[in-house]
């Protein structure tokens, strides 16, 4: 299996559809709001991952239930409820997967084939427990949810292997180690300026607005993106940093994510001056 995933990441043949799939969900879902909603910029967590429960949570409870007699009504609504619940968990995955890299968008593309399986499996499931057909009804929702099962297999891979939608910045805090570190003399950083410095081996941004200073890890949680190539700009009120590769936005007073596809707040390291010289620390 890790042999066949690999070969499926290097698989450029999957990018024709890929990049065509990539601007139709672009296309459609193309306000801003409705992508922050679907990516969980609300929730400060990754969306897709918690609306699957409901679906894989009544299809399991559903395949329980087909072994046990009397049984058949109950196993016929989770089946039902699971398949309705999968439409709008799809659309928050898509979402999430036409913000990624191409060799995880390909990953996702199997994902998707699979969980596609699996919901058309289940859609027939209801469709014969309705009509009388119980056991066909039973042995699709087997299918099902063994396709399912398949699906999740390979979303495990798209996130912990290839950190799709994940923090990915949040590591470099491992790299710095305990204490106050100096880092730049207030008087010498500009107003309303990102400046880069490092941290150790851990590059942040500064910026300095009046007395108020932040800093911020560098690297965007997204996809890595170098925050401190990025656009200042002010939304509501709060000066914002919009990473360069995604437009992921990030309040520079408290790093609270404003905009996705990350759905990730970005991590603000304590600060404090001590003779006209800004330190920081781990939080």
């Amino acid at each position: 299996m890790r042999a066949l995933l690999t070969k499926i990441e290097q698989a450029s043949g999957l990018d024709r559809f890929g990049d065509r799939l990539q601007g139709v969900v672009q296309g459609i879902l193309r306000p801003q709001r409705v992508r922050d909603l679907l990516h969980g910029v609300w929730l400060g967590h990754p969306l897709h991952p918690a609306m699957v429960q409901v679906p894989v949570g009544s299809w399991i409870s559903a395949a329980v239930l087909d072994l046990m007699p009397g049984q058949r009504r109950a196993a016929t609504t989770l089946t039902a409820v699971g398949t309705l619940s999968a439409v709008p968990a799809a659309v928050a995955g898509l979402n999430d997967w036409a913000a990624l890299s191409r060799d995880q968008r390909r990953i996702g593309l199997v994902h998707a084939a699979a969980n596609t399986v699996a919901l058309a499996m289940y859609g027939g499931s209801v469709a014969a427990r309705l009509s009388g057909r119980h056991q066909l009804g039973r042995t699709l929702g087997w299918l099902g949810l063994s396709a399912a099962g398949a699906g999740a297999y390979i979303g495990g891979h798209l996130a912990y292997k290839q950190g799709a939608q994940v923090n990915v910045s949040v590591s470099d805090l491992h790299l710095i180690s305990d204490g106050w570190h100096p880092i730049a003399e207030l008087t010498k950083l500009p107003q309303r300026e990102l400046v880069t410095h490092k941290v150790d081996d851990v590059s942040v941004i500064v910026y300095r607005h009046g007395d108020d200073v932040t800093v911020m890890l560098e690297r965007c949680p997204h996809q890595s993106g170098p925050l401190g190539e990025g656009e200042v700009r002010e939304i509501d009120g709060h000066a914002c940093v919009v990473c360069p590769w995604h437009g992921s936005t990030f309040r520079l007073n408290g790093g609270e994510v404003v905009h996705g596809p990350s759905p990730n707040d970005q991590q603000i390291l304590p600060t404090r001056i001590v003779d006209g010289q800004l330190e920081t620390r781990l939080p």
